[in-house]
C-alpha cells in the first residue's frame, strides 16, 4: 500500500462523501485542503470509456483555459526564417531548427511545450522516440503543428494545455493553482470537461467520461459529478 503522511490522512478523513458531488462543492472542499506553504497545482483526472489499444479511440487535444494554469510555461518552437522571427516576437522561449533538434537529442529539454511549423516536420519527425514518451511531440491534432505560429505561441504561453490519454484510458491535466478563486477553478474545469466531451471517439460506446476527480499536489482527491 502507498504511504501517506499524517497530514494527508487527516485531510482524507474530511472526504466523507461516498458519491461524486457537484463541481462547486468539490472545489470548495478542495480549497479547504490548502494547508501547505507553497501554491499547489490543481489537477483534474478523468477515466474515459475508451479502449486505448485501438488507435481510433485515442483521445488527444489542446484547449485554452479561461484563467490559464498559473504557471510560466516555457515554449520551444521549431521554425526557420520569418516564422522563427515571428515566434521569438510572440514570446517563444526557445526557437531553432536542426540546432534545437541536436540539443534535444543530447538530452536537453528545458521546455514545457514544443511547437512546430509544418515545413519543420522533417526535422521534428526523428525526435518522436525522445519527445513522444514525454508528451512533447508536436502534432497537428493537438494544435502544436501549425502555420499560425504566432497565435500558438501566445495561447500556450497564456496557459493553453495539451493532453492525451494514457494506456489505462485516463486523461489528467493541470487546471490552475490552489490560490485561484473558486469561480476561476470552476470555469477552468468546466472549460476542460466541455472540450473533452467534444473529442469522444465515434467508436467509443457507452458512458464516455466515467469518472472525474479533482486534487491538488498534496491533497486527497474529490470525486465530481461528471
Amino acid at each position: 500500500m502507498p504511504y501517506h503522511s499524517k497530514r494527508f490522512r487527516a485531510l482524507s478523513s474530511k472526504v466523507k462523501i461516498a458519491v461524486p458531488v457537484p463541481l462547486p462543492e468539490a472545489v470548495k472542499l478542495l480549497k479547504g485542503f490548502n494547508t501547505t506553504k507553497f501554491n499547489q497545482t490543481v489537477e483534474v483526472s478523468t477515466h474515459l470509456g475508451i479502449d486505448p489499444r485501438q488507435s481510433d479511440q485515442n483521445v488527444r487535444g489542446s484547449v485554452a483555459l479561461p484563467h490559464g494554469i498559473g504557471k510560466n510555461v516555457r515554449v520551444a518552437v521549431f521554425a526557420q526564417g520569418d516564422n522563427a522571427e515571428k515566434a521569438r516576437n510572440a514570446g517563444a522561449d526557445i526557437v531553432g531548427a536542426d540546432d534545437l533538434a541536436q540539443q534535444i537529442k543530447g538530452g536537453v529539454m528545458d521546455f514545457d511545450v514544443a511547437l512546430a511549423t509544418p515545413d519543420m516536420m522533417g526535422v521534428v519527425g526523428p525526435l518522436g522516440r525522445v519527445l513522444g514518451p514525454r508528451g512533447l511531440m508536436p502534432s497537428p491534432r493537438s494544435g502544436t503543428v501549425t502555420t499560425d505560429i504566432v497565435s500558438a505561441v501566445k495561447e500556450f504561453k497564456a496557459g493553453k494545455i495539451e493532453f492525451r490519454n494514457d494506456k489505462g484510458g485516463n486523461v489528467a491535466v493541470p487546471v490552475g493553482k490552489i490560490n485561484f478563486t473558486e469561480d476561476q477553478l470552476i470555469e477552468n474545469i468546466t472549460a476542460f470537461l466541455a472540450f473533452l466531451r467534444t473529442l469522444k471517439p465515434a467508436a467509443s460506446k457507452g458512458t464516455y467520461i466515467q469518472t472525474v476527480t479533482i486534487s491538488a499536489t498534496m491533497s486527497p482527491g474529490v470525486r465530481v459529478s461528471a
